[in-house]
């Protein structure tokens, strides 16, 4: 039995042949369009139309990679720029800050107030710090020091400095990265009356100027050194023994410096106290571990958008860092191995599901290498003359030395400059080496880091100088100290709010018990957390 065809209901018909003639319409309307000649393409100076779009209200709302790539002249004065942005060396140019100041040396001193938002976005998220600095800031428990420091300049780091000025100090700043500075912040440092010198994309030579500016100032010497990787300390001692010698205090945040330090109190040369930060617990466990957690991958993905899922990476070193990057490399799918010297290490390594290698043994295969050891020539030219086509390479640890890169710079290879701190290094035969931010250390040169992280560092670092500049004679001797336990409780203490965290407490009869003071210290200086 035949259906009946469908009754069209009443006025559709209609509708659907009308919907017909528009698109037909449309589809003549679009072929004729594409097939005609092209017009001349305007940009923004033939268009005033254009200028319009970004008014006061909306440029703040920009996203960074719109107000870097954008024409209007908002963007070249308050944006996350490159090195490149002005080929004229911050060194040949006379600025002034409001203030009508001029000792300070930075990129653009126009970027401060971009620089200064960069500041109290960081600000809300390091309550902690924020906390310890109105707390003492009555006290001024730093008045009277004069605090030369060398770490990264970036928003983090600027709320570190503004707490030691609240509390005080005297300070003048230099970068102990070439690549990690954030102007805009250095802007806005110097702004505020800051002696900072730094830009990011210095030459060495710009880098060692930078810190010689910061300690040799006619009518000022520094009694308080803050350093991260040794190359400020390093310099006091080497130029200026009679400065060095008069210092109070010395506070470093990484292993290499620390490995500086030790290597001087061992030769009988270390004249001063010594604070080891790298190794207090809320610096390993927490910066070391945590950050790199996350912030490998945020480097990683911003310079090469490299997709993890499948790819063969190898990590040399499984301390904190390598602990962290590993644990969200595997989280992604990547196959991890590890390399180490350490056979606790190895064995953690081997126990957290990884597979312990040497690197000449997965070199050919791996399609990234990160090396995280502290030492030098962790990967050699022969590694690089034997990695795969595009195998990415870079350094998640503190110096630059990991990586043999000078090695790198013979007639025979040519680099290529792909995007910024990504460079393609080109053998004879065309096999390509992705090199990343020129073996420097890859976050804090190519991306961010979480800053609730850094407050944890910054926090440490400001009880340590406060605790080395106020100890009474004869507490500190002239050699390298770690962090007193109950600091470390305090710093973690004061974070604990943030996650609306209540702890635990010891009853007087449990405290006896466990033969512990109520208020801590609650483990004892050899506990391995």
């Amino acid at each position: 039995m035949s259906m009946p065809d469908a009754m069209p209901l009443p006025g559709v018909g209609e509708e659907l042949k009308q919907a017909k003639e528009i698109e037909d319409a449309e589809k003549y309307s679009f072929m004729a369009t594409v097939t005609k000649a092209p017009k001349k393409i305007q940009f923004a100076d033939d268009m005033q139309e254009f200028t319009k779009f970004p008014t006061k209200t909306g440029r703040r709302s920009l996203s960074r990679s719109i107000s870097q790539s954008s024409t209007d002249s908002y963007s070249s004065a308050a944006s996350y720029t490159d090195s490149s942005d002005d080929e004229v060396s911050p060194r040949e140019k006379q600025q002034t800050n409001s203030k009508g100041s001029s000792n300070f040396c930075v990129k653009n001193i126009k970027q401060a107030e971009f620089g200064r938002r960069e500041i109290e976005i960081a600000e809300q998220d390091m309550s902690a710090l924020i906390s310890l600095r109105k707390r003492a800031q009555g006290e001024k428990p730093l008045a009277g020091a004069k605090i030369v420091g060398c770490t990264h300049i970036t928003a983090q780091t600027a709320v570190l400095i503004e707490t030691l000025c609240a509390l005080g100090a005297q300070c003048r700043w230099s970068a102990c990265n070439i690549y990690s500075t954030q102007n805009e912040v250095a802007a806005a440092l110097a702004e505020a009356g800051v002696a900072v010198f730094a830009w990011k994309g210095e030459s060495e030579d710009d880098f060692w100027w930078c810190i010689d500016r910061c300690v040799n100032m006619d009518g000022w010497q520094a009694n308080m050194i803050l350093d991260d990787g040794g190359d400020l300390t390093h310099w006091v001692y080497k130029k200026y023994p009679n400065v060095f010698k008069k210092i109070r205090g010395i506070v470093e945040e990484s292993v290499t410096g620390v490995h500086r330090l030790y290597q001087l109190s061992k030769a009988g040369k270390l004249c001063v106290p010594a604070m080891n930060v790298n190794d207090s617990v809320t610096k390993q466990k927490f910066d070391n571990l945590y950050c790199c957690r996350e912030s490998i991958l945020d480097g990683l993905k911003r310079t090469t958008d490299v997709m993890f899922g499948g790819k063969q990476v190898v990590v040399c070193g499984y301390g904190e860092v390598g602990k962290g990057c590993c644990a969200a490399l595997k989280a992604l799918g990547a196959i991890v191995y590890i390399t180490e010297i350490d056979p606790i290490c190895a064995l953690q390594a081997c126990m957290d599901g990884f597979r312990v290698v040497k690197l000449n043994e997965v070199i050919r295969q791996v399609d990234v290498v990160i090396t995280c050891t502290g030492n030098k020539n962790v990967v050699t030219r022969e590694h690089l003359d034997r990695m795969k086509n595009s195998c990415i390479v870079c350094n998640m640890g503190h110096s630059n030395t990991e990586i043999d890169v000078t090695s790198l710079r013979t007639p025979e290879l040519t680099w290529e400059r792909v995007r910024s701190q990504v460079d393609h290094v080109i053998w004879p035969d065309g096999k390509r080496v992705v090199l990343l931010a020129e073996g420097r250390l890859l976050n804090l040169s190519c991306s961010t880091v979480p800053t609730f992280v850094l407050s944890i560092t910054a926090t440490t670092q400001a009880l340590a100088l406060i605790e080395l500049y106020n100890a009474p004679e004869g507490r500190y001797k002239q050699d390298v100290y770690l962090l007193p336990k109950k600091m470390d409780e305090y710093v973690a203490s004061l974070h604990l709010p943030s996650f609306d965290a209540h702890l635990t407490e010891l009853t007087d009869d449990q405290a006896k018990y466990l033969g512990l003071n109520k208020n801590g210290p609650f483990k004892p200086n050899y506990y391995r957390y």
